[in-house]
């Protein structure tokens, strides 16, 4: 009897995680689609209000400077690939996402286009039932 609990308990759990590994693989398809279509609206709803943005050259934002820059409309995600991604969870709240990301930017006001090999690392959090990017970091490969 205690065996068939065990096992019941673990097929539940191991349900719950399967099922919120989903949700936040969802969201970060959202966020990809948003950071490409350069939807202000979508990536605020997606980020928390104390969202913490670092960028690779030593940049940091919250949540209004980041949005900002989408709402300017300076930059267009040319090109948004992912790899090597894993979500590990902490609880049934929080969510740690690596991914690697190959990404082209042009930027609007000088022509020129960044190209990036970047690591990133995001802390994802359910506020209010929706999970929200709290944090977020990246840093470059070396070119090669």
């Amino acid at each position: 009897m205690k065996l068939s609990l065990l096992l019941v308990f673990l097929f539940i759990t191991n349900l719950a995680f399967s099922q919120s590994e989903k949700e936040v693989d969802e969201v970060l398809q959202k966020m990809r689609t948003a950071l490409l279509t350069e939807d202000a609206a979508t990536l605020r709803k997606l980020t928390s209000e104390n969202l913490s943005y670092g960028h690779s050259a030593g940049t940091i934002e919250n949540q209004e400077e980041f949005v900002a820059v989408f709402e300017a409309k300076n930059s267009d995600y040319q090109f948004w690939e992912v790899s090597d991604q894993t979500i590990a969870f902490h609880g049934k709240d929080l969510a740690i996402v690596r991914q690697n990301v190959k990404a082209e930017i042009l930027s609007k006001l000088n022509g020129t286009t960044n190209s990036l090999n970047m690591g990133l690392m995001m802390i994802w959090v359910k506020e209010r039932g929706e999970w929200k990017l709290l944090a977020r970091q990246s840093f470059r490969y070396p070119q090669s």
